[in-house]
C-alpha cells in the first residue's frame, strides 16, 4: 500500500520572523482580553463576535438580504466599538505609558511620604468629616485639577483640614494632591458605573473609584456617615483602614518608607475601623456626596 503523500509543501515555512509575529498577536490578543475581564465590554465584544458568526453563516447558507444587510451595516461597528470602548481604550493606552521604559518622562513622580495626608485622614475621621483627597502618580490629573480652584499650595496637616471643613467653601469636592503640593480643591471627578459595587456607597466614595479607573491616581476617602477610612486604587476600594494600616499602604503604593508619625488620638479611629462595613442607607446620602 503506497504511503500517503502530506502536502507539506502547501504549508508556508515557520520562519523565526513568523514566531516573533505570532507571538505578538498573542500577547495583544492576551492583554485586551485581561483588560475588559470583568467589565461590562467583555458582554459587549461577545455580541459583536455573535453578529460576525451570523454573517458568515449567512454567507453559507447564501441568505442574500441578510449578507446584503450586514455588508453594509457591520463597516459601521468599526466607529460603534470606538464609542462603546473608550473608557477600555483610553486605559490601555494609558497603562502602555506606565511602563517602566516610559516612566522617565512622566510627569510627576512619587514623594517619600505623606504624614500630612495620614495626620488629616486622622483626625477628619474621629470628626467624622467628609474628605476626598486624590494622589497623582505617573498619569497627570491636569484636567481634573482645571475643574477645581487651583492653590498650587505647599502641602501641609493644617491646609487639608482647612479645605474639608464643612463651612470652607472647597470641602465640597476632591483636593488633588500633585507630589508635595496641593493642586487644586473642590475638583469634579467622574463617577463609576461599575454596577458590582454596593449601594451603600455614596457619591463621594463612587468618584473616588471613577477616577481610578480612569487614571493611576490613589485616593484616600473619609466617610461623613460612619467616619470610615477608605483607600481606592484601580477601580477597587478597600474601607475601613485604620491610620497605621493607610500609612503601610500608601509607603507600598508610593514607593516611599513607612511614615513615622505620632497619631492624634488613633482609638476613636481603631473603634470605626471594626466596623466591617457602612451601615445600610436608602440611598447615597446628599451629606456624604462629592461634586
Amino acid at each position: 500500500m503506497p504511503a500517503l503523500a502530506l502536502p507539506w509543501g502547501s504549508f508556508p515555512r515557520l520562519t523565526a520572523a513568523a514566531i516573533f509575529d505570532i507571538l505578538i498577536v498573542a500577547v495583544i490578543i492576551y492583554y485586551f482580553l485581561h483588560l475588559i475581564q470583568g467589565t461590562r465590554a467583555i458582554q459587549m465584544l461577545l455580541g459583536v463576535g455573535l453578529v460576525v458568526v451570523f454573517y458568515y453563516a449567512s454567507r453559507w447558507g447564501r441568505l442574500e438580504t441578510v449578507q446584503w444587510l450586514l455588508t453594509n451595516v457591520l463597516p459601521y461597528f468599526v466607529f460603534a466599538l470606538i464609542v462603546v470602548f473608550q473608557a477600555e481604550i483610553r486605559r490601555a493606552l494609558a497603562r502602555m505609558g506606565q511602563n517602566p521604559f516610559w516612566r522617565h518622562f512622566s510627569a510627576q513622580q512619587p514623594t517619600e511620604s505623606y504624614d500630612d495626608v495620614i495626620l488629616a485622614a486622622s483626625y477628619l475621621a474621629q470628626n467624622r468629616t467628609g474628605a476626598l483627597m486624590v494622589i497623582e502618580r505617573d498619569m497627570g490629573l491636569k484636567t481634573y485639577v482645571e475643574s477645581g480652584v487651583g492653590l498650587d499650595a505647599l502641602l501641609s496637616y493644617d491646609l487639608l483640614i482647612s479645605i474639608f471643613r464643612p463651612e470652607s467653601p472647597l470641602h465640597d469636592g476632591a483636593a488633588i494632591i500633585q507630589r508635595d503640593r496641593v493642586a487644586a480643591a473642590a475638583c469634579f471627578l467622574p463617577l463609576s458605573l461599575n454596577p458590582v459595587l454596593s449601594t451603600q456607597l455614596g457619591t463621594r466614595h463612587r468618584a473616588a473609584i471613577g477616577v481610578t479607573e480612569e487614571t493611576d491616581a490613589v485616593t484616600v476617602v473619609i466617610s461623613e456617615q460612619t467616619g470610615l477610612i477608605s483607600l481606592c486604587l484601580g477601580g477597587t476600594i478597600e474601607i475601613g483602614l485604620s491610620p497605621e494600616r493607610l500609612a503601610d499602604r500608601l509607603a507600598e503604593l508610593l514607593q516611599g518608607p513607612r511614615p513615622r508619625v505620632g497619631w492624634p488620638s488613633p482609638s476613636a479611629v481603631a473603634g470605626a475601623a471594626t466596623e466591617s462595613s457602612p451601615p445600610a442607607s436608602s440611598g447615597p446620602s446628599s451629606e456624604d456626596g462629592a461634586r
